[in-house]
């Protein structure tokens, strides 16, 4: 960076362009086994579709198969992504069954490896911890000097109000949002923080979309407490009556979508900094097919749905639309909420999400006045729908360059599988 620089390989014209730290994207899905049902993306097609999006770095997920090996499963996802990925790349672990042996030795082998932020569940039977592996976990966290990613919805609420739904044959996907009612979410946000305030140990809840989980988060920010927030795209544009569809089981995805109010929540903790990153929680299953959203037969039952949407692509446009185009947040607080804070959070600043000397030149050119309309068939991704189809957003990026290395340009990919590299988390997560 100066005033004139000579002697470069190639001058990219950018005029009317803004240049921005490249997206990092900090809650993605992919090669994530689920069940019966098949994920659409894998590093290559999930990265490919993060670049075009404006995205250089990836934060996925590890997930440690129940009862396997933590250390395992890692190992599995480096070489996955290492052969296939287009832009940067790390993950969160997910810890699915808190053995003595898993946090005692493996844990503490994949923090120290580079992997300083680990994930786990409050709900689904497959994945849930109680709240005694929670604590436990939490200790060896605390020591070691890692985050812990939560997602917090209260498992027997859930459970309950789903009987409770079968039982009056209410089980269209409309009831999939009745069933993750907002009290799962508020409680269990309650409870963690008050598990995490006791144990002193750095939280991050995940995909936060009702008012209560944010005025909780609020509160224990203003006592001291290390803990940030994240909320998604479809939090800021979906309503329950989405739902109401014949293809409705497109936009079943946890926690659901919530009422207008909960939507202007949202928006206004991302204007007052109570919620840190924006991320896509990009968890893509196709809708038609085998292990698809939508049976092949029989009726649909919010059940069997498969819990995701696709969205890493689309993340930054509709933040920028929505957000900075239409004049609710500055572009100061895009880039924060879309790299900066996310590298800050995640230990990967001051090489990630930073425009400076010693950073990585991971940029992104940016057209403020393009209007594009969404749709499936501009995609990236190998899912075979976005839930976004014909949104209009005004902003988009047009080029991406991954450590000064052009790899998107004007709709074409100019990158091979395999650029992108493993980006260790270093430092104290949380530090800001």
């Amino acid at each position: 960076m100066a005033e004139n620089l000579d002697g470069g390989h190639q001058q990219i014209d950018a005029g009317g362009l803004l240049i921005m730290p490249g997206g990092i994207d900090s809650h993605v899905h992919l090669e994530q086994p689920s069940g019966q049902a098949i994920m659409a993306d894998d590093f290559a097609s999930g990265s490919r579709s993060a670049a075009f999006g404006g995205n250089t770095m990836l934060l996925a997920f590890g997930l440690q198969p129940k009862g396997g090996s933590l250390k395992k499963a890692i190992e599995e996802y480096h070489a996955s992504a290492a052969s296939k990925t287009f832009l940067d790349f790390n993950f969160h672990p997910i810890i699915t069954d808190a053995s003595e042996t898993v946090l005692q030795k493996e844990l503490p082998e994949v923090i120290r490896s580079g992997h300083r932020s680990l994930k786990v569940f409050m709900t689904y039977n497959d994945l849930r911890l109680s709240d005694e592996e929670i604590l436990n976990l939490f200790f060896v966290a605390r020591r070691e000097g890692a985050l812990v990613l939560i997602h917090a919805e209260n498992h027997d609420v859930i459970t309950v109000l789903t009987k409770r739904l079968a039982a009056e044959n209410r089980l269209v996907p409309r009831y999939h949002v009745d069933a993750h009612a907002v009290v799962a979410e508020e409680e269990a946000t309650q409870r963690v923080l008050a598990l995490a305030e006791w144990a002193n140990v750095p939280v991050a809840i995940l995909h936060v979309s009702t008012r209560g989980a944010l005025e909780a988060i609020q509160r224990a920010q203003r006592r001291g407490q290390k803990v940030f927030a994240e909320t998604c795209p479809q939090y800021l544009v979906f309503d329950p009556k989405d739902l109401e569809t014949p293809e409705a089981a497109k936009l079943v995805f946890s926690p659901p979508p919530r009422h207008k109010t909960h939507r202007n929540a949202c928006w206004e903790s991302l204007i007052d900094g109570v919620v840190a990153t924006v991320s896509s929680d990009h968890c893509p299953f196709r809708f038609h097919g085998a292990g698809g959203k939508q049976p092949q037969k029989g009726n649909i039952d919010f059940r069997a749905i498969p819990n995701g949407i696709p969205g890493v692509e689309t993340r930054l446009p509709i933040l920028f639309s929505e957000g900075v185009s239409q004049g609710r947040i500055t572009l100061n607080q895009f880039v924060a909420l879309s790299s900066t804070n996310h590298a800050r959070i995640y230990g990967l600043f001051p090489r990630k999400g930073l425009i400076g000397i010693g950073a990585d030149a991971d940029l992104v050119f940016w057209d403020p006045e393009k209007k594009v309309t969404l749709s499936q068939s501009i995609l990236h991704h190998d899912c075979d729908y976005t839930p976004y189809e014909g949104m209009q957003v005004t902003g988009w990026p047009v080029r991406t360059l991954l450590r000064g290395k052009t790899i998107v340009s004007d709709g074409e990919l100019m990158a091979t599988p395999g650029t992108g590299r493993f980006q260790r988390q270093i430092g104290t997560n949380g530090s800001t």
